[in-house]
């Protein structure tokens, strides 16, 4: 059976860690940032996780990572 083809867009967005877990950027910090807080800038560094629902999926989308 040949090889799975990973998802390509999903590949460079999401990442697992060791638990399983599937980890993200959190969204709203390109552009526009005037107006939001330094607070609010400061917790969107952090990384994200999914739910275990769209973990499940998004695992799918990406086989070999």
């Amino acid at each position: 059976m040949p090889k799975q083809k990973s998802h390509r867009g999903a590949a460079k967005r999401f990442s697992l860690t060791k638990n399983g877990l599937v980890k993200h950027q959190k969204a709203f910090k390109s552009h526009i940032l005037n107006k939001k807080s330094t607070k609010r800038k400061r917790n969107l560094r952090q990384a994200g996780f999914t739910t275990v629902t769209e973990g499940n999926t998004i695992k799918k989308l990406i086989p070999y990572k």
